[in-house]
C-alpha cells in the first residue's frame, strides 16, 4: 500500500476509508513506541525533553534546515527578532545534557529537514536518538540490534506475520546477528573499489577525487568531471553498495571515512576513519551511530569544512552554535545514535511508504 494509492482527488488524508487503511500500520506504531520505551528503561536510561527551537539546527553539508525567529514579548510589530531553527536532530541539546552529568539518555522526538519528500523521506519525521556515557560505538551496536527485534516482535503480535523487515521485495530477519561489515570491505565487495587507498593524506577533510574518480570508472560507476571525492563516494554507495545490505540479516556498515564523520572521533588505529556506522536493513538506512568527538578545536575545524560546502551548495550555512562547542570541551568519552524510527515501523509493518505510518502528514 502507498501513500499514491491513498490518494484519490476526493479524499483526504484524513478521510475515514483512507484512516482506516493505515490503522494496522499505525497499531504496529503504538506498539513500536511501546517497545521502545520499555527497552530504554530496562537499560536504565532518562527519557529526556528538549526544545525543537534551536540556534543552529544542526551542522551536516546536505542537510537543509526549516529557518524561524523568536520574539520576545515586548517586541514591537517591526522587530524581527532572533534567527533560530528547527532542528534538524536532538543532538547538539543532548549533548549537552551528557557534558552537564547525565549517563544515560534517550529522545523520541519529531525533527525537521527541508527539501526531502520520497517513499523514505517526509519533511517532518519521528527520531530516536539515545546517548551513553562511558561508552564506544561498539555498545550502539548492541542496542540497535536490540531495538530491531523488539519493534519487530511487536509488529507480529498487532499483524500476526512474522517478525521480519520488508521492503520492497527485500526480506530481513532481525532475530539474526548483524553482518559488521566496513565501509572499505563493502566497496570492495560490491564495487570492486579500494576505498581506503583513494583518501590520500588522513588528515585531510577533502580528498583529492581524482583516484576515486579513476576507480569508480574502472568498475563501471560514471563519474563526471566536476565531481568531487564525496560525489563519486556517495553514487558508488547508491547504486552498488546500499541496495545489497541488510538482506537476510541486518547489515552494521562501520568505520566510515573520517571526512564523512564531523561530529565522531578517528579510529586510533587507523586515522582515515572515524568510529562510525550505520544500521541497514531490506537495503534501507535506519541508524546513524558513533564514538563521539570530543575535541573542541577539532570539532569545531570539521563545521568550518562543512559549513563552507553547505554554503556553497545552498548559498547560506547554519550557524554555530559556541554554546555546544563549550559542551564539547566538557564532554565525557560517550556514544551517541540516531534511528529513524518511521522508517523502522514501516519496515516491520511492511509499508510501502513512510506517510502509511504516519498519523498525519505534512501537506
Amino acid at each position: 500500500m502507498t501513500e499514491t494509492s491513498l490518494r484519490p482527488l476526493e479524499h483526504p488524508w484524513w478521510h475515514p476509508e483512507r484512516l482506516a487503511q493505515r490503522r494496522p500500520y499505525l497499531d504496529v506504531r503504538r506498539a513500536a513506541i511501546k517497545a521502545v520505551r520499555a527497552y530504554f528503561q530496562a537499560e536504565g536510561f532518562v527519557e529526556v525533553e528538549t526544545p525543537a527551537v534551536q540556534v543552529s539546527p544542526g551542522i551536516e553539508r546536505h542537510i537543509r534546515p526549516l529557518a524561524t525567529s523568536l520574539r520576545e514579548p515586548f517586541d514591537g510589530p517591526g522587530a524581527a527578532g532572533l534567527p533560530r531553527f528547527l532542528h534538524t536532530s536532538p543532538e547538539f541539546a543532548m549533548k549537552k545534557l551528557i557534558a552537564g552529568g547525565m549517563t544515560k539518555i534517550v529522545q523520541l522526538c519529531h525533527v525537521w529537514r527541508d527539501g526531502e519528500r520520497s517513499a523514505l523521506h517526509h519533511p517532518e519525521f519521528t527520531m530516536l536518538e539515545w546517548y551513553r556515557a562511558g561508552a564506544d560505538y561498539g555498545v550502539l551496536m548492541a542496542d540497535c540490534e536490540a531495538l530491531m527485534r523488539a519493534v519487530a516482535k511487536g509488529a507480529e503480535r498487532t499483524l500476526q506475520q512474522g517478525e521480519l523487515l520488508h521492503w520492497q521485495g527485500r526480506v530481513c530477519d532481525p532475530a539474526k546477528a548483524a553482518e559488521r561489515l566496513t565501509v572499505q570491505e563493502a566497496f570492495a565487495r560490491y564495487s570492486g573499489i579500494d576505498l581506503l587507498a583513494t583518501i590520500g593524506d588522513p588528515t585531510s577533510l577533502s580528498p583529492p577525487p581524482a583516484p576515486l574518480k579513476a576507480a569508480a570508472s574502472n568498475n563501471g560507476v560514471k563519474a563526471v568531471e566536476s565531481d568531487t571525492w564525496e560525489d563519486v563516494f556517495f553514487r558508488v554507495m547508491l547504486e552498488r553498495v546500499e541496495p545489497q545490505l541488510g538482506i537476510a540479516a541486518p547489515t552494521i556498515l562501520c568505520e566510515y571515512p573520517a571526512n564523512l564523520a564531523s561530529l565522531a572521533r578517528r579510529k586510533p588505529s587507523d586515522a582515515r576513519v572515524a568510529e562510525r556506522f550505520e544500521l541497514y536493513a531490506c537495503g534501507v538506512e535506519l541508524a546513524n551511530a558513533f564514538s563521539e568527538l570530543t575535541d573542541p578545536v577539532e570539532q569545531r575545524q570539521r563545521f568550518a569544512h562543512d559549513r563552507a560546502i553547505h554554503a556553497e551548495l545552498y548559498g547560506t550555512a547554519p550557524p554555530l552554535d559556541e554554546d555546544f562547542l563549550t559542551a564539547v570541551e566538557n564532554l565525557p568519552p560517550c556514544a551517541g545514535a540516531a534511528l529513524g524510527f518511521d522508517r523502522l515501523v514501516m519496515l516491520a509493518a511492511g509499508a510501502s511508504d513512510i506517510t502509511d505510518v504516519l498519523w498525519a502528514p505534512v501537506v
